[in-house]
């Protein structure tokens, strides 16, 4: 199949049900393999066993990295360094889809490794400045600052001399990586974090809009539409951004940490952060999605969902305003390995479509791959309708 976006389809004839273009990318090996692994991912048990027993393993020393490597780690990674994942890029890339390389590795809180990883940040910037396939860069703060300092700081609690060194570390780190981002031309996500670590994420997040987006948004913020509060934070920025006349970006997402945001509030006695149910967020980011397109002069965004009623939407918004579908103020992503379906239809159509595209030496992505299987075993997860559209594709292609 010729990958050229066709922007003139008609939105009434694009269909994420069209599983010849989802997976028009994958050989029959590849089908074959990823329908056997979403039918794993299918048995909650199974899955709930996987992450003790993956941790047993390890301490056992047992050699297991192949068998992670063969189901998980290629389903949903796109290698082990950003040299690795050169195949990933250029296979995406060849159907109109960017790149959002993500280093994923997870566990470390040592000052070395905070070091290490915006490194890490600072080089796959380089990369994207030669390659027009990384549209973004993206990092999770606590990926280069402790969590505890953060959640310290984000309460207003007084630092300890040291604690006070620290968090000028961190802040360092964050400032070279979204300075670097500027500097090469590169938008940069600001990964979201659970609600009682965000508000000093948020005020450094403002404070390099501030600074570095005065003529294009080069540092984004994500905006966790689940809770209560980001509507309203939304329109506070807006009303500052035109005050004092700089550009705002945003990765609208549903949340990514509810059990424990509510857990957290249990504990403590207080009010949930997150929305009272499923359709208060629908709501919400439907609301957010609308104010940005409202304001777009001053703003650019990125629908991250995997809801195709939301994607849906967002394009029908954009052809009663009549904005052309490669926009570059506006995006779509979804991550590597889910909702083909939605990303490749997209990216054929001619939106701007980017995968999440996870990278870091195997060992250390376990604990995100376990968060993958555990998402995809969900009632509200990927595993069934994965399933059914790779039937599908299996079906078309007579391979069952």
């Amino acid at each position: 199949m010729e990958p050229t976006a066709r922007p003139d389809i008609p939105l009434a004839d694009i269909s994420f049900e069209n599983t010849e273009i989802a997976f028009a990318s994958k050989t029959d090996l590849d089908l074959r393999r990823a329908w056997v692994l979403f039918r794993v991912l299918g048995q909650r048990g199974l899955v709930s066993l996987s992450k003790p027993l993956t941790q047993l393993a390890f301490k056992l020393k047992l050699p297991i990295d192949p068998v992670i490597r063969e189901t998980l780690f290629r389903q949903f990674v796109g290698g082990e360094s950003i040299e690795a994942c050169q195949k990933t890029i250029e296979a995406l890339g060849e159907y109109g889809i960017g790149s959002i390389l993500d280093y994923s590795a997870e566990g470390k809180a040592s000052e070395s490794s905070f070091d290490q990883t915006r490194d890490e940040l600072i080089n796959m910037l380089d990369r994207s400045r030669q390659d027009k396939n990384i549209p973004f860069a993206v990092f999770k703060p606590t990926g280069i600052g402790r969590s505890e300092l953060l959640t310290k700081a984000s309460q207003w609690a007084p630092l300890s001399p040291s604690e006070d060194a620290e968090f000028s570390r961190f802040k360092a780190r964050f400032e070279a990586i979204c300075a670097h981002a500027a500097h090469v031309g590169t938008p940069v996500f600001v990964d979201a974090e659970e609600s009682w670590l965000q508000p000093v994420v948020d005020r450094l997040t403002l404070e390099m809009m501030q600074r570095y987006n005065q003529q294009e948004a080069w540092i984004w913020n994500t905006l966790q539409m689940y809770r209560r509060d980001r509507l309203a934070y939304l329109e506070d920025l807006i009303q500052l951004a035109e005050r004092d006349d700089f550009k705002l970006g945003f990765k609208l997402v549903r949340g990514a940490y509810m059990e424990k945001e509510r857990a957290y509030a249990q504990k403590r006695g207080v009010q949930s952060p997150i929305q009272p149910s499923k359709k208060a967020t629908d709501i919400a980011f439907n609301a957010a999605v609308d104010r940005c397109l409202d304001h777009l002069d001053r703003i650019s965004f990125c629908c991250g969902s995997h809801n195709e009623e939301s994607n849906y939407r967002l394009m029908t918004a954009m052809d009663v305003e009549n904005l052309a579908r490669d926009d570059k103020r506006i995006w779509f992503a979804q991550l590597l390995g889910m909702s083909d379906h939605i990303s490749y239809n997209l990216a054929r159509s001619g939106y701007n479509v980017a995968k999440y595209v996870p990278y870091a030496p195997i060992r250390d992505l376990v604990p995100y791959l376990m968060r993958r299987a555990e998402e995809n075993t969900s009632v509200a997860g990927q595993s069934g309708r994965e399933l059914s559209l790779l039937s599908k594709e299996m079906k078309r292609r007579r391979l069952i």
